[in-house]
């Protein structure tokens, strides 16, 4: 960059006041100063423009690693599942002599199912076990009469 001190500055100005002249002066330097705010404007764009692109290469280049990160732990887990899926089936086959008889379920049998429950659990929970007349209900919860 171009290295101006006060010293600088001063002199350029003195030049100027004597070249342009005091009338014209005051416009000139709002001029210079608006051109020379556009410009930095534009060079800080660019630079920040610049600075994303950078950027979005460098996260490109993060994503492709992390997927290929990915695709890499992908492929370890499937061999290992099938790994794992092949021992799991060599140690859960059972040779033929070894295996017993199917299991056939013994039916429904709803007697069995009726008596399952013993009578004092009945008693204690306040299951009903035998059934009442509708006559026989109503004698069992209609209201004493007090004399």
């Amino acid at each position: 960059m171009i290295d101006l001190g006060i010293s600088k500055i001063a002199l350029i100005g003195a030049v100027a006041l004597v070249v342009i002249g005091p009338e014209k002066l005051p416009k000139v330097a709002r001029t210079v100063g608006t051109l020379l705010g556009k410009a930095q404007r534009y060079v800080s764009d660019v630079k920040a423009e610049v600075n994303r692109a950078m950027e979005m290469d460098e996260l490109k280049k993060m994503r492709e690693t992390v997927e290929s990160a990915a695709r890499d732990v992908e492929n370890t887990i499937q061999t290992h599942a099938t790994d794992f899926e092949k021992s799991w089936a060599e140690t859960t086959a059972l040779p033929l002599e070894l295996e017993g008889p199917v299991y056939k379920h013994p039916g429904k049998n709803w007697r069995l199912k009726q008596g399952a429950t013993p009578q004092w659990y009945k008693a204690r929970n306040g299951v009903r076990t035998k059934a009442l007349s509708g006559a026989a209900r109503v004698a069992r919860f209609r209201p004493r009469r007090s004399s």
